[in-house]
């Protein structure tokens, strides 16, 4: 894997990158649409080409308890298995398993757990989680750690953060040399000096990039910014930034301007299948009976096959009627919405005028019909 830089900002920290992988080139600032469990809900692969998605991310968890990684490897790993030949990025399944509350028990070795499917008792170790993604066949494999929740006193985060820089060293020894790159997770919660010492901690060991974790667990998003700002400068300029589980359009915007390169949230796809659907100014909630006589697209500035073809009092209707063709429609607008975002600050970075967005993506939204949901 390589990373070079093209071009960066001149009045902010933001960058337009190039991230080479063995199955392809993905053009940063990029977001990555999540397919949890070998697919993006409501979406065909093509359509997924089609609006631009360059990377999906998968989930270990998900994966290794169905079908079984050994399966998916059987079946010539998870590109094929899905029929999705770009890159994927697979988290380690540590959010997942830590979100599982009383289910789980922690130690120095890894996680014990019961399955969410059928309470079957489950071990997820650095070790297994690192030889489960690789058997996947991933392009970007992630670190196994813990997700800190908030609030969390600072002994509890001391005690998880030092224990998440032991096991991604372990991550490190068994990761295997087969073409796929290798990222650290920064964690240390909402503290400054602990984040910029997992910083310097991963960095010690070595990784291909570097994502921060542990964000949009429940903080305000000023919180959110104020850790990405004390922590990107900490990371080497020279290597990939993913910002892990964020989210809104004004979080990629933020995170963005700070220099994050890499982003991923269900919240487009989730947001969708609920009837919240993401425009230039703002979002609306499509089931609301106002639309029910609507002729217009949900967003007149949407290129989208959505807005082309469909009025919103159809939309509702669909939603209304707890249609498939609800969630597949909305999602295909929502996630076109969001890698357009990402294509546009990617050519305001290339023409010098990222400035000029940033005024005018808050300008729309103060001067637009923003309903929150």
């Amino acid at each position: 894997m390589t990373f070079d830089l093209p071009c960066t900002d001149a009045d902010s920290q933001a960058r337009r990158g190039r991230l080479a992988t063995r199955r392809g080139v993905i053009e940063t600032p990029a977001f990555m649409p999540v397919g949890t469990q070998g697919t993006v809900k409501a979406m065909l692969p093509e359509a997924l080409k089609e609006i631009g998605a360059q990377i999906l991310l998968g989930n270990t968890y998900h994966l290794f308890l169905r079908p079984g990684h050994e399966r998916i490897a059987r079946l010539g790993g998870l590109h094929r298995f899905m029929n999705w030949e770009r890159p994927i990025l697979t988290d380690s399944g540590g959010f997942q398993v830590f979100s599982l509350g009383k289910l789980r028990k922690i130690d120095e070795d890894g996680v014990r757990f019961q399955s969410h499917l059928d309470g079957s008792a489950q071990v997820l170790t650095p070790e297994s989680s690192i030889a489960i993604q690789q058997a996947l066949d991933s392009d970007i494999i992630m670190v196994f750690d813990e997700c800190i929740p908030y609030p969390a006193s600072r002994d509890y985060v001391i005690s998880s953060t030092e224990r998440s820089m032991r096991w991604a060293a372990r991550c490190k020894a068994a990761h295997q040399a087969d073409g796929s790159a290798l990222f650290g997770i920064v964690q240390g919660g909402m503290h400054e000096d602990l984040r910029r010492k997992s910083a310097d901690d991963l960095q010690t060991i070595g990784f291909d990039g570097y994502a921060i974790g542990g964000l949009s667990v429940g903080e305000e998003a000023q919180l959110m910014y104020e850790v990405m700002d004390y922590t990107l400068p900490h990371l080497p300029t020279d290597h990939p930034r993913y910002v892990m589980g964020v989210g809104t359009p004004e979080n990629l915007v933020e995170g963005v301007r700070r220099g994050v390169d890499m982003f991923d949230c269900v919240m487009p796809t989730r947001n969708a299948r609920n009837g919240v659907l993401f425009t230039s100014f703002g979002k609306i909630s499509i089931k609301q009976a106002r639309y029910q006589d609507d002729e217009g697209p949900i967003d007149p500035d949407c290129d989208c096959y959505v807005c082309r073809h469909y009025s919103r009092a159809y939309l509702r209707h669909l939603f209304q009627s707890n249609e498939i063709l609800s969630s597949m429609l909305n999602t295909h607008h929502n996630l076109f919405y969001y890698l357009q975002l990402m294509r546009t600050m990617r050519q305001a970075l290339e023409q010098g005028t990222f400035g000029d967005f940033y005024r005018d993506f808050y300008r729309r939204r103060e001067n637009g019909d923003t309903l929150e949901s």
